[in-house]
Formats: structure tokens, C-alpha cells, sequence
């Protein structure tokens, strides 16, 4: 291959990590890790497999989710109920750096595979515990998904308009956000452990945590002054104006302009330029106590024009909008091409396939998709065999047993 069209190194090359985890936090954190280059092994079970194989597919058959997801994965299929199979994975986790499980708390102390049990195993293991409300509380013991942790974490009680029933967001937030800041930790017990001559470790983190940690400014709020942040429709709480508001093509456009300087330029924007120093409007406060005129008069101008019109002025004047799209329109959208937020995979058993592509992008060790989710148990042979040494025939034999 000519040396100048070699790919560039991923920064976590070398790296082993164990994805023994399902829907939808741990194995997306092990995807991020193996997106920039971490040998990521997925344990599944034998016979069905990681449960997002199952998820909504197209004709060939094969679950979206787990292409997406699975992606840049190595699986083997191993039960945990058998002792034999307890027995392997004590084996396997000498072997990496670290391992993802998101069982429920107590699950692993009963199979004998207690992070004591691990760690001494392997000292420098790091071990990831993604559970539904942490490994410690009253709540430990309960089942978790996104939609519960949104609730319970405070997202979902805010969300919507004042006068109707509290929704969900249209998205696994919480499960994302717990992935992402799971994989930042995995990262800094690593950055411990290699760069600092420390050990390794247990990390212990709630589905709802990350979602209670982006709720703004609510605790001191709650704290000092017993303010109850409630739904407030499209309109941020004390953030005016900030909306979305429908141009006359159907289409919805957001806008923000929350500071003076940038109420100056809205004002100018949508050719009210006397706005700017109308009494009523000169401050933050006042802008907040007459908020429903201000919204009057925008409704009224993004009504007059289609929603590129619309941008398009805010954008020359320097005010952030944006439409609000759906995914069919970030398709087409230009910035998403150019970012290549958006990205087709050849894959033989499907052809090209569009999903997201990678986030964050890193100059000199960008991460890049090898391959979509791999097959149930196709790198059995490699991984029992290479990196355990097991013979073709105890490989045969587990299998039968179910073991694998």
C-alpha cells in the first residue's frame, strides 16, 4: 500500500477492552472507544446475542441498532450462568484493560465475578459498572432504562408545556450521555493507571447521573431560594427571547438572542431596528417581564417568510437560528455532509449502510468505522483460541455444552 494513503493511527490502539454490557449506555461507551482504535471484544449470549440484535431492521434481517452499535466490534458468545463460562471470563478479563458491564448491582458478586474477584485476577483492570442508579443507595437493586432515568434524574418533569403532561424526549439521552461519560472515565482510569503509576480500578456510574448533572443551574436554585423549575413549552426559563417559531412554509425555526448585543441585532434583523431602544426592552429583565409582545412581533416577521429566508436574514445579522430538522433534512443538509456527520459503510451481508459517522475529530489520530456489528460469535475461535489457548476441540465442546 502506498504510504500516503495508509490510515492514520487511532490514539487507543493496543487497548483491549471487554463489552459485556447491553442496551444502551455500556455498549455504546465501548463503541466510542473502539471508533479510535481499542480492540473491543463483545460478550454475547449464545444463540440470541446482544438484545439490540433483535431491533427494527430492513429486509435483509439484521437489526439497524446493531450494525450501527456494534460496530468496530469483535463477538464471542459466552453464558455467564454456566461456571464454566464464570470460569472464562475470570480468564478473558487477564487479558484486557478494561471491561464494561452493566448488569444490575449484586449480578456479578453472584456469579463469583465480584470486582475484587477481577481485580485480583487482573490488578490493573478497570472496571466500568453502568447500573440503573449506581451500585450504591436504596435504589441500587431497581432496573433502570432511559426513559426511567430521564424521569427520575428531573429531564422529564421539565420537559413539555406548562399546561399538559410532562414527555420524554425523542431520543435515548440518558442512555447516550451515561456512554459518553463512560467512556471518559474509562479513559481517565486508564490515564491513572498508565501515565500515573496508579493501579486499577472500579468505576461506578447511574443511568440518571450524567442527566442530573446537565440540569442547569436547578439545585442552587432549589437551595437557596426553592425555585421548581416546571415545563415551559419551547421557551428557555429566564431566556427571552429564545423559541421557535413556524415560517410560512411549514417549516419551524429556532432562534435565540438572549443578550443585550444580540437583541440589538435581532432588532435590526427583522427591520425593527426601534426595538432596540424601546424602554420596555433595554434590559435582560424587562425583555423577560414583556416577553409575550416580543414573541408577538417575531411569530409575526418568521410568519412572513419561508424558513431559509428567515435563517438567512437572522444569519446575516449574526443571530443563531437554525430550522428544526428531521432526519430526512439532515440528510441533504450541507453542514452535516461536510462534517461528516453522516457517514455509508460497505458491509457484504447489507451494502452500504448510513450512520453516524465520528464525533470528536482528532487532527493527527481521527477515528474511523472498520466495519459494521459483526456476526454473532464469529471471532470465537480467535479470541478462546488466540488469546486463551484453548484447543479446537474444548472450543467444540463448549459450544455443545452452551457454554459458547
Amino acid at each position: 500500500m502506498n504510504h500516503a494513503t495508509e490510515p492514520s493511527p487511532r490514539p487507543l490502539e493496543g487497548l483491549r477492552i471487554l463489552d459485556v454490557a447491553t442496551i444502551l449506555a455500556g455498549p455504546v461507551c465501548a463503541t466510542m472507544l473502539a471508533d479510535f482504535g481499542a480492540e473491543v471484544v463483545k460478550v454475547e449470549k449464545p444463540g440470541t446475542g446482544d438484545t439490540t440484535r433483535q431491533g427494527s431492521s430492513d429486509n435483509s434481517g439484521l437489526s439497524l441498532m446493531w450494525l450501527q452499535e456494534g460496530r468496530n466490534k469483535r463477538s464471542i458468545t459466552l453464558d455467564l450462568h454456566y461456571p464454566e463460562g464464570q470460569a472464562l471470563l475470570k480468564r478473558l478479563v487477564t487479558k484486557v484493560d478494561a471491561m464494561v458491564e452493566n448488569f444490575r448491582p449484586g449480578t456479578l458478586e453472584k456469579w463469583g465475578l465480584a470486582p475484587e474477584v477481577l481485580l485480583a485476577a487482573n490488578p490493573r483492570l478497570v472496571l466500568l459498572r453502568v447500573s440503573g442508579y449506581g451500585q450504591t443507595g436504596p435504589y441500587r437493586e431497581r432496573g433502570s432504562f432511559d426513559r426511567t432515568a430521564s424521569a427520575f434524574a428531573g429531564g422529564t418533569f421539565v420537559t413539555g408545556f406548562e399546561d399538559r403532561p410532562p414527555v420524554r424526549t425523542g431520543y435515548a439521552v440518558a442512555d447516550y450521555m451515561a456512554a459518553f461519560v463512560g467512556a471518559f472515565s474509562v479513559m481517565m482510569a486508564l490515564y491513572y493507571r498508565d501515565a500515573r503509576g496508579g493501579a486499577g480500578q472500579v468505576i461506578d456510574l447511574g443511568l440518571y447521573e450524567p442527566v442530573f448533572r446537565a440540569s442547569e443551574a436547578t439545585v442552587p436554585a432549589y437551595d437557596r431560594a426553592k425555585v421548581v423549575r416546571q415545563r415551559s413549552g419551547n421557551k428557555n426559563p429566564g431566556v427571552v427571547p429564545a423559541s421557535n417559531f413556524l415560517a410560512k412554509d411549514g417549516h419551524w425555526v429556532v432562534l435565540n438572542a438572549n443578550t443585550d448585543r444580540l437583541w440589538q441585532r435581532l432588532t435590526r434583523a427583522i427591520g425593527r431596528e426601534e426595538l432596540g431602544t424601546d424602554e420596555r426592552f433595554a434590559t435582560v429583565a424587562k425583555r423577560i417581564k414583556n416577553e409575550a409582545e416580543i414573541y408577538r412581533l417575531i411569530e409575526e416577521w418568521v410568519a412572513s417568510k419561508t424558513s431559509d429566508e428567515a435563517i438567512d436574514q437572522l444569519t446575516a445579522f449574526q443571530v443563531p437560528a437554525s430550522r428544526i430538522n428531521s432526519i430526512a433534512e439532515l440528510f441533504a443538509d450541507p453542514q452535516i455532509i461536510a462534517r461528516e456527520n453522516i457517514v455509508r459503510v460497505a458491509d457484504s451481508r447489507i451494502g452500504p449502510l448510513a450512520v453516524p459517522g465520528i464525533i470528536p475529530k482528532l487532527s493527527l489520530t481521527p477515528g474511523r468505522i472498520e466495519h459494521l456489528g459483526p456476526n454473532l460469535g464469529e471471532a470465537n475461535a480467535a479470541i478462546y483460541g488466540g488469546w486463551l489457548g484453548l484447543s479446537d476441540a474444548e472450543i467444540e465442546e463448549l459450544r455443545v455444552k452452551g457454554v459458547i
